[in-house]
């Protein structure tokens, strides 16, 4: 937050290619101490990142005000209620598989349409449970069942979920994807991060998803006066 967040975004399963899922119990107890103490001392709104609806509606009541599902409410459909009673935003994600599985035998007919069209499937979950139109966000699914040309290319082409009509979250931030083309650990890459989120801004995103603040939104800025210009 004193690097300029907007708001953070709190997750405690691990959802990396190759991850195990979590018991409920455990999810909780990792992240309600958190939101509890963080939602005392700071002004920015709390995003809870799951996926399961039981922990969603704890973290709201612990003070969290955004959900944020990697799944795109297609693991537990029932996560569209909890945001429509609580009156909060929901990110909507696209994912292939789950996390354990996503990475194994990637394979896309037509990559656009069928994000896309998952995309349509979780927005229409969301509203027919009576979420407001106005409180949905998505987010392509950088590197979740994904190759890397399929990542690299949905950032060349970000502007084609202008279709959807919703605002467009990017998490591309130390990414698998960048290692790859760096032939980059984890801790060596946030120059990759930071040309990827500018290219995803000038292509259309609207929020950033990164662990890198103050770097980012230095990033940010530029991109932003460049595409402000004129």
């Amino acid at each position: 937050v004193e690097e300029g967040a907007d708001f953070i975004d709190i997750g405690g399963e691990s959802t990396r290619p190759g991850s195990k899922p979590l018991g409920l119990d455990e999810e909780l107890r990792r992240v309600i101490p958190v939101i509890e103490s963080l939602a005392k001392e700071v002004d920015a709104p709390i995003s809870i990142d799951t996926y399961k609806s039981a922990v969603a509606k704890k973290a709201i009541e612990a003070g969290a005000q955004i959900i944020n599902d990697i799944s795109g409410l297609h693991l537990d459909p029932s996560l569209s209620q909890v945001a429509a009673k609580e009156n909060v935003p929901l990110v909507l994600m696209h994912i292939s598989g789950n996390p354990e599985t996503m990475q194994e035998n990637i394979h896309y007919e037509s990559i656009f349409s069928e994000i896309i069209q998952y995309l349509k499937d979780s927005i229409q979950r969301a509203e027919t449970a009576g979420v407001d139109p106005e409180q949905i966000i998505i987010d392509p699914g950088i590197g979740f069942g994904k190759t890397v040309e399929d990542n690299l290319i949905i950032l060349k082409n970000l502007q084609e979920f202008k279709i959807l009509g919703r605002p467009l979250l990017l998490g591309t931030s130390r990414k698998n994807f960048i290692g790859k083309i760096l032939n980059a650990d984890v801790t060596e890459r946030l120059a990759g991060t930071l040309s990827s989120i500018v290219v995803g801004v000038l292509n259309g995103a609207h929020i950033i998803r990164c662990h890198d603040v103050l770097q980012a939104k230095r990033a940010i800025a530029i991109a932003d006066a460049v595409r402000q210009a004129g």
